[in-house]
C-alpha cells in the first residue's frame, strides 16, 4: 500500500535489470573469480561492482518481506546491502510488524551514501542501522535474538558471517504468538 516505496523499488529494480548485460559480459570475460574466488580476488573485482546494484530480483525480495512478516521479525541482519533494495523490503517488513531494526552492512562507501538516500526517500531510515565497512567489523557486538538473516554477499564470505550470526538467531521455541 506504500505507493512512494513501490515507485522507488520499481525504479531500482529497472536499474538493476538494465545492468544485467554488463554483468553477463563481465562473467564471460573474467569468469567468476570476482564473486566466488579468494578474498584477494574479491578485492580485485571490487572496481567492476562499485556501480552495480547487485539486487535480489523483485520476487525474491518480496519473499523475504513475506517471510519477515510471517515471522513477525523485529531484528534483522542483512549482510551485503549494496544500494539498499533488499534492505528496503526488510525495513518495510519491520515497520509493518510494529517496529524494530534492520542491521545492514556495506563496504563500498559510494553504495552506502546512495543507499542512505534511498532509505530517506522511502521514509524507512528510522528502521535501518546501516554500518559502513567490513562485515565482520560491522557485526562486532551483535546481540540477539536475530529473527531473520539475509546473506546477500559473495560466497567466500557467507559461511564466516553465518557462523558469526548463528548463535544470535532466534530459536523456534523463542517465537511468541503475540
Amino acid at each position: 500500500d506504500d505507493l512512494p516505496l513501490r515507485s522507488l523499488l520499481d525504479r531500482l529494480h529497472a536499474q538493476s535489470l538494465a545492468q544485467e548485460g554488463d554483468i553477463r559480459a563481465h562473467f564471460a570475460e573474467q569468469g567468476s573469480a570476482s564473486v566466488v574466488g579468494t578474498r584477494a580476488e574479491l578485492e580485485q573485482g571490487r572496481a567492476f561492482w562499485r556501480d552495480k546494484l547487485v539486487a535480489l530480483d523483485a520476487d525474491k525480495a518480496q519473499l523475504c518481506y513475506a517471510l519477515c512478516r510471517a515471522l513477525r521479525a523485529r531484528r534483522i541482519v542483512e549482510a551485503g546491502t549494496s544500494f539498499g533494495i533488499s534492505t528496503l523490503y526488510l525495513a518495510a517488513a519491520v515497520r509493518d510488524n510494529g517496529g524494530g531494526i534492520v542491521l545492514a552492512a556495506e563496504q563500498e562507501p559510494g553504495k552506502v551514501a546512495v543507499a542512505r538516500e534511498h532509505f530517506r526517500e522511502a521514509k524507512l531510515d528510522g528502521y535501518i542501522d546501516l554500518r559502513e565497512g567490513d562485515i565482520f567489523e560491522a557485526l562486532v557486538g551483535l546481540e540477539g535474538p536475530i529473527d531473520f538473516l539475509l546473506l546477500d554477499i559473495w560466497a567466500p564470505l557467507a559461511r564466516p558471517v553465518l557462523e558469526l550470526v548463528a548463535p544470535h538467531l532466534r530459536r523456534s521455541e523463542e517465537h511468541t504468538s503475540e
